[in-house]
């Protein structure tokens, strides 16, 4: 589940965001149709710190709500799947991580990150508020249970993804089974998981 995809639905015209937004900034952030105008709203609250906290606390409850609606789905399915996997930005920055069982975090070098966001459109002015809203690097690695490596090719990443989903799968079989998972590993203990295949693995 994308959660950036989630706060997209709740922007649309009548949705719950939509209005949670327009109560705390007024109707200047919304579009003609009445969702949100997010690039409006970016440029509001990325340079003001105060603002961005309120909409987090208005905006995150809702995000969580949906989550924990499409975790409880997919437990009902026949059978369930044995990992669900929740994208989001800001697992770390909230603490919401501790809700999840492994935490996967995906980095590559900030000049890499720049690069790949300005040839995606984004204005350098925003890559940099959105960097600094974040936390570093080594705050989210060091609570990470896996780090991802994403510095090379959409080739690389898939057969990085590949190894990954097999760790989480014997993390699932654990689950499945009445037993601990292995205890999380410190940043500098954690294994990077990398593009190349290395001896013993699949």
């Amino acid at each position: 589940l994308d959660a950036d995809a989630v706060v997209a639905d709740l922007y649309r015209s009548g949705g719950a965001g939509a209005a949670a937004v327009a109560r705390l900034f007024g109707p200047a952030v919304l579009g003609p149709d009445g969702a949100v105008d997010r690039a409006a709203l970016a440029g509001l609250v990325l340079a003001k710190p105060a603002e961005r906290r309120l909409l987090e606390d208005s905006i995150h409850p809702l995000v969580r709500r949906e989550v924990g609606a499409w975790l409880a789905r997919r437990e009902l399915g026949e059978p369930p799947p044995a990992v669900a996997v929740v994208e989001a930005a800001l697992l770390v920055e909230t603490g919401t991580h501790h809700a999840y069982h492994r935490l996967v975090v995906v980095r590559s070098p900030v000049a890499l990150r720049r690069e790949r966001a300005l040839a995606a459109g984004w204005p350098p002015a925003r890559f940099e508020r959105v960097l600094e809203a974040q936390a570093g690097d080594q705050e989210r690695e060091r609570v990470a249970d896996y780090l991802l490596d994403n510095s090379g090719d959409r080739q690389a990443l898939t057969r990085a993804v590949e190894e990954l989903w097999v760790e989480l799968m014997e993390d699932a079989s654990c689950l499945d089974s009445g037993r601990p998972l292995p205890v999380r590993r410190a940043a500098s203990e954690t294994r990077n998981v990398k593009g190349e295949r290395r001896g013993g693995e699949a």
